[in-house]
């Protein structure tokens, strides 16, 4: 069956050093590659292919033709609390990684700080910006826009992005709260995986360019992605395009070019963080415990019939992130010989088969 999963797993390590010595070879500093990898290596950990490894050959194919830049010059511009950020070009993994880190400063000194970034691209998983932040302890709001995938409420042509949002809440001991969710009803990233696969959607993910429901990906490729909650995710959608595009002056809507779509030119995505410092507003050790009351709290509400433990956003993550790390990560067959194929192209070697532990 095609998209069947190859017999044998990877060790995450291997993967990411793979990855790695990709972006090297396309151009990217050590350290932004660095950044990039585990990007896409801990999203296939975490449960989320769509934004995985599987994006690594469409990456290269676009540094080679130069649609998007491997050693970016990022432009900084500070007002206050207020980050404004031109990324080159850049891998959005890296534009906005390296604008966090200037964000966090930022953030310490006035108690939040807000991000605007233009001229970027695909970045992967707003979570992975939210664990970032948990890491220097602080709690944060991730946006950005994509091409088009949602139609507006009423209509059967695509016109915002999926446009995920992201919340990120530190936790002292646990996983950190995150909520990370799209404007559709799925990631179009699933959708891509699955045309890429041979395999079919499920109903309800997705319109074809007449707005009848499909199942085909490559279908829904060329309709639109349907908004989750009806006509609140095209208001979510909408809300994030402004956060984006607008207020971030990159290309909104239909303005924005798609990574997959072969003579677009750059793709001008925005990105918008809010970071915040928990310390301004009260101490941290505060923080911590009424952080630790309030999910042991949650955890505890009477469990509906046939529930063994009610999670809080983020907790399944870490777990499969945790199971995934120790048991290798399986490919399915047609990213595997797609990465083999860039690999010998580059003059890299794809890792051999091998569980983690």
């Amino acid at each position: 069956m095609s998209g069947e999963s190859t017999s044998g797993r990877w060790r995450p390590d291997d993967l990411d050093a793979f990855c790695r010595q990709v972006f090297m070879k396309l151009g990217m500093p050590e350290q932004d590659a660095a950044i990039a990898a585990e990007s896409l290596v801990r999203a296939d950990l975490e449960g989320n292919e769509g934004h995985g490894i599987s994006r690594l050959p469409i990456y290269a194919k676009r540094m080679k033709e130069g649609r998007i830049s491997p050693n970016p010059a990022i432009g900084y511009e500070t007002a206050g609390a207020v980050l404004k950020v031109d990324g080159g070009n850049g891998l959005g993994q890296v534009v906005s990684r390296r604008a966090l880190e200037k964000a966090v400063p930022l953030a310490r000194s006035y108690g939040l700080a807000g991000v605007f970034i233009r001229r970027s691209n695909h970045f992967g998983t707003a979570a992975y910006y939210c664990q970032y932040a948990a890491s220097c302890g602080m709690a944060l709001v991730a946006m950005t826009n994509s091409p088009p995938g949602i139609p507006p409420w009423g209509g059967r042509k695509a016109f915002f992005g999926t446009n995920p949002i992201a919340f990120g809440f530190p936790v002292r001991s646990g996983p950190p709260v995150i909520v990370d969710m799209s404007s559709s009803v799925v990631a179009r990233g699933k959708i891509i995986l699955a045309n890429k696969l041979g395999q079919p959607i499920p109903p309800g993910w997705a319109i074809d360019e007449e707005g009848r429901e499909t199942t085909d990906p490559a279908a829904a490729l060329k309709g639109a992605v349907l908004p989750v909650g009806g006509a609140k995710g095209y208001a979510l959608a909408m809300a994030v395009e402004i956060m984006c595009g607008l207020l971030g002056e990159a290309a909104y809507g239909p303005h924005v070019n798609n990574l997959y779509k072969d003579g677009d030119g750059e793709a001008d995505v925005g990105h918008s963080f809010l970071l915040l410092d928990p310390s301004k507003w009260l101490d941290m050790d505060a923080y911590y415990a009424r952080m630790e009351t309030f999910l042991r709290e949650v955890k505890a509400v009477p469990r509906a019939a046939g529930v063994e433990e009610i999670f809080y956003p983020g907790e399944r993550r870490h777990a499969k992130h945790e199971a995934r790390s120790r048991d290798g990560l399986d490919l399915p067959r047609e990213v595997e010989q797609e990465l083999r194929r860039l690999g010998e192209a580059l003059g890299v070697s794809f890792p051999k088969e091998g569980r983690a532990g």
